[in-house]
């Protein structure tokens, strides 16, 4: 019997930033094991970039989960699945993912819709420890996440969403020049925004490209909170600055001039100097890094 090849496995990267050793990925093994790893240390000055299609990225403190049934997760597969079937941002499916196994489109759903647009991001979600924010995690320590929803859904055109890179899959040809994560790290003023930055910038390109956001399925188990007191310090800017940082991407529009992901993205960047610089310097700089 002829084996049959891992999907995507020669056009697919796992991308995997870490500061820990390497152990968890033992867990990971029979689900990792056909595909390309790229591991980047903390510190490491060399530059380590994908040229595949499509990119896997997985925090360092993030395991295989099991659904309520105790059927281990293979998220990767399940990232796969969603990248390859369309998205549906222009009109809201009732019973989420009408691709998914088992789903189709509920009556009343436009003939002219159905074919669905490409998905550029699947954003995967977590059990165990939740990713909230400093405040939160203060005001609920014990809390975690033991709701499990079987359930993909595409984020509708003109929502915007806090996206996290613990367990993100992107199709890199679609929208990789924009996936830029946030200037942060020591001397910076604004902690724990890279990824939503990403997100929000990535989310306004794609619903003016009509490109398809996903999440929800699947889930990682993630093992270790963070210093919610750390968190505090490296956020409290930015728990303020987002309630300008919000409206600006919610007003943003787009030149008819910029029609890639890439003429678009330095606009935003023009756009970002223009309309979040005079909140703090912070913001130049950024612009410049997304411009450079």
């Amino acid at each position: 019997m002829q084996q049959v090849a891992p999907v995507l496995s020669d056009e697919l990267d796992i991308v995997i930033p870490t500061i820990r050793n390497l152990d968890f990925l033992e867990q990971w093994r029979a689900f990792f094991q056909p595909y390309h790893l790229i591991v980047v240390q903390d510190g490491d000055p060399s530059r380590k970039v994908s040229k595949k299609k499509f990119i896997y990225t997985i925090d360092d403190d993030c395991f295989v989960a099991s659904t309520p049934t105790g059927d281990k997760i293979d998220a990767l597969q399940q990232h796969i699945r969603n990248l390859l079937t369309p998205s549906t941002p222009f009109f809201f499916n009732t019973l989420y993912d009408p691709y998914a196994q088992g789903c189709d489109f509920v009556r009343g759903y436009p003939f002219s819709l159905r074919e669905g647009v490409p998905t550029a991001v699947s954003h995967g979600l977590w059990l165990n420890i939740p990713d909230y924010d400093a405040p939160t995690q203060l005001v609920k320590p014990a809390e975690r996440n033991t709701c499990y929803v079987d359930a993909v859904m595409t984020i509708p055109k003109g929502s915007l969403f806090p996206m996290c890179g613990m367990n993100l899959a992107f199709n890199r040809t679609l929208i990789g020049p924009a996936m830029y994560f946030g200037l942060m790290g020591d001397g910076q003023p604004l902690g724990r925004y890279d990824d939503m930055w990403a997100g929000w910038c990535v989310k306004v390109i794609c619903d003016h490209l009509s490109l398809g956001v996903k999440t929800g399925l699947p889930y990682i188990w993630h093992s270790k909170a963070s210093n919610p007191f750390v968190n505090l310090k490296k956020e409290y800017k930015g728990i303020f600055w987002q309630e300008d940082i919000i409206p600006f991407f919610q007003q943003v529009s787009f030149s008819s001039d910029s029609l890639t992901v890439e003429e678009l993205y330095l606009e935003l960047a023009f756009k970002v100097k223009e309309g979040l610089g005079h909140i703090d310097p912070y913001f130049s700089k950024l612009a410049d890094g997304m411009a450079g």
